[in-house]
């Protein structure tokens, strides 16, 4: 302890100073746009739900789900950031306590990073081995191909990540080239598109679903795609100057990027569908659609393992998020030891095919981070929109509201449970109820009085000042 009941990691904490602080565009917003460009976001976007009812309800629903990212999950974090300089595990101590912040969302936060770890291991082995093996998927090449992704990437990232981060800037303009000539390519038959087009070319996995189901699946999809890196605004919004930067970086690098990057993945599908340049049966992801729109294998196969190099700094990159947060709240445990755990239960992820279950994925880390953000925002509110700074021990307002909040947004994934059948329902945009359920709660406890005292942080209180 020090500083009579402060401890040490946060009596020790400096904030990043005036002096680091760079203009949105060359911090949040080149951030976030990376992380939006992703693949794996654009590819497995449920196009097929999207266009079921033409594409301006698809549209509406992703443009929806994007301002949900940023207001709902990104803004409170982001402020927090940029208003004391000071990475999450630590202002969430304010929500979640002294102690209770080693868990929530410290320890959560390492962990979810393996299952990002397992989800860009599970996708970008099917790209580099789709070119060699017909029915890539779950084959025993996309399996070891997998394996070895997810190794390299923890181990680079624990390791050697300067050397992956001197590129890293660069490497998202391969997908936003990519979906550019794709767009080129197929925007002539964007005019002719219907959804009857999608049926008679006997498209995969279109379902009949009404305009609400629309924007509640594509809200669970991006929602819980972006969780994680809505909480995580507080430590890349620490390196902004003003409240303006974490604004205009979170619309451009989140909203901006989230409708360009699925919105143009959409319109490829359905331009390539008007134009009938696909053939019956066809799938509705762009990267299996390449060949065809390309009119030559050996390109697409390009365009694949080009995506897949871009891809291989967000491995790193998860793998040092986790080293980070184990190294804080575990300090004795050397971060190769909990990272090489971790990169194990990645690759079981991976080749069992849970992690290829993309809108499964993102609904358990969308529970997991959604009563997070909605808590930070009712604690924000509470003390006057700024950092009330750390609280005593455990928080027990944070940690019920993020109890029940879980468990409300992961009920389908607790319903798989053997012998918790009973609990199974349906709860419409899961994340999104994980953060109202996380938000009142935590309102309704804090004010009955189920918050543990605040502790002085001296450090804090200048930088905020």
């Amino acid at each position: 302890m020090a500083n009579g009941n402060l401890p040490g990691y946060l009596a020790s904490a400096q904030p990043n100073p005036a002096t680091n602080r760079a203009p949105w565009y060359k911090t949040t917003a080149q951030t976030y746009a990376g992380i939006m460009l992703w693949f794996v976001f654009w590819d497995n976007f449920p196009i097929g739900a999207g266009l079921g009812q033409g594409l301006a309800v698809g549209l509406l629903s992703l443009i929806a789900a994007a301002l949900v990212c940023h207001f709902l999950f990104y803004l409170v974090p982001g402020l927090l950031g940029m208003q004391t300089g000071l990475p999450l595990y630590i202002v969430g101590t304010s929500t979640y306590g002294a102690q209770g912040g080693f868990l929530m969302p410290g320890v959560l936060m390492g962990v979810l990073q393996f299952g990002w770890l397992a989800v860009n291991g599970y996708f970008t082995g099917e790209l580099l081995v789709n070119p060699f093996v017909e029915n890539a998927k779950d084959s025993m090449p996309h399996m070891v191909v997998a394996s070895v992704w997810i190794i390299l990437g923890a181990f680079i990232g624990v390791k050697g990540i300067q050397y992956v981060a001197r590129v890293a800037t660069f490497l998202p303009l391969i997908p936003l080239a990519i979906l550019v000539i794709l767009f080129a390519m197929t925007a002539g038959g964007i005019g002719d598109f219907d959804t009857q087009a999608l049926t008679k070319a006997g498209a995969q996995a279109v379902p009949a679903l009404s305009t609400f189901a629309i924007f509640a699946l594509i809200g669970t999809y991006v929602v819980g795609f972006f969780a994680t890196a809505g909480a995580a605004g507080t430590d890349i919004a620490s390196s902004n100057r003003n409240a303006k930067d974490v604004h205009l970086g979170g619309l451009v690098g989140i909203a901006l990027a989230t409708v360009f990057a699925a919105g143009v993945a959409m319109l490829i599908v359905a331009g390539a569908y008007g134009s009938k340049m696909i053939e019956a049966g066809s799938a509705m992801k762009p990267t299996a659609l390449m060949e065809a729109i390309m009119g030559s294998k050996q390109t697409a196969g390009i365009f694949m393992y080009l995506l897949a190099i871009a891809a291989f700094p967000a491995a790193c990159f998860s793998s040092l998020i986790a080293a980070n947060s184990f190294k804080a709240t575990m300090p004795k445990v050397k971060p190769l030891y909990s990272c090489g755990l971790g990169a194990i239960v990645a690759i079981m992820l991976a080749v069992t095919g849970w992690a290829g279950d993309a809108i499964k994925v993102f609904s358990v880390i969308g529970a997991s981070f959604g009563p997070v953000c909605g808590a930070m925002m009712a604690d924000y509110l509470l003390s006057g929109c700024k950092w009330a700074g750390p609280r005593a021990g455990f928080n027990p307002a944070g940690l019920i509201s993020w109890i029940i909040g879980f468990a409300v947004g992961a009920v389908e994934f607790i319903a798989e449970i053997p012998g918790l059948e009973q609990v199974s329902g349906k709860i419409p945009c899961p994340p999104v109820a994980a953060f109202v359920v996380g938000f009142v709660l935590y309102l309704i406890l804090a004010k009955v009085g189920l918050q543990s005292r605040t502790l002085q942080m001296p450090a804090a209180g200048a930088q905020q000042a």
